[in-house]
């Protein structure tokens, strides 16, 4: 498959539900959160919807026009572009990606700040990512009021689940620093214990 960028790739998404025109894409997108996933911009869009089609994975259906609105091609998916779709999602959902994140490489080195500088910090996260999970909460209630199928909106659901699983981390985590069940001074290594062969080595 064709190297696609991820607005193309959530683009293909929408076109195997139904052909579309990249307006209403763009609306549909919106509507759902998408662009919490990819950043979407219609200028863009219409850029990798171009790409779509010099790749055979979409085809222009045709061009119409509705009131003084400008004219609007209506694009839908080509067989190519759902085997390609197919293909990228059972790789993308089946296989971890290599990713580096700021947030996990900063936890790795902490131990730099004092101890309550890193439960402030840790706490802070907490209380903004806290505020996040409200916005997916309401966005939650709001898809479901619309009666917008689930499959629909699963990415809503994961996202929501994996901040609740953060913040109890991180307030778990400040919680056991504050009362000094992590140990914030001293060796980070007791002695000895980095080199096995250590006290064999003495024994001789």
């Amino acid at each position: 498959m064709a190297s696609l960028t991820p607005l193309a790739f959530a683009a293909l998404g929408l076109l195997a539900e139904a052909p579309m025109h990249p307006y209403e894409m763009f609306q549909t997108m919106l509507q759902r959160r998408e662009d919490q996933n990819v950043k979407v911009r219609p200028g863009t869009l219409y850029h990798q919807i171009g790409r779509l089609v010099d790749l055979g994975y979409a085809e222009a259906l045709g061009t119409a026009r509705e009131g003084n609105r400008p004219e609007r091609t209506t694009y839908a998916i080509t067989d190519h572009g759902r085997a390609a779709l197919e293909d990228g999602l059972r790789r993308m959902i089946a296989e971890p990606a290599d990713e580096y994140p700021e947030f996990q490489l900063a936890v790795s080195h902490v131990d730099n700040l004092s101890a309550a500088d890193a439960v402030t910090a840790l706490r802070a996260r907490a209380d903004a990512l806290a505020v996040e999970r409200d916005v997916y909460d309401q966005a939650a209630t709001g898809l479901q009021a619309k009666r917008l199928a689930d499959r629909y909106w699963l990415d809503v659901s994961y996202v929501r689940a994996m901040l609740a699983a953060q913040i109890e981390w991180l307030t778990a985590t400040a919680d056991r620093i504050e009362r000094g069940d992590v140990p914030w001074d001293g060796p980070a290594v007791p002695p000895n214990s980095a080199d096995p062969h250590h006290d064999k080595e003495r024994s001789r």
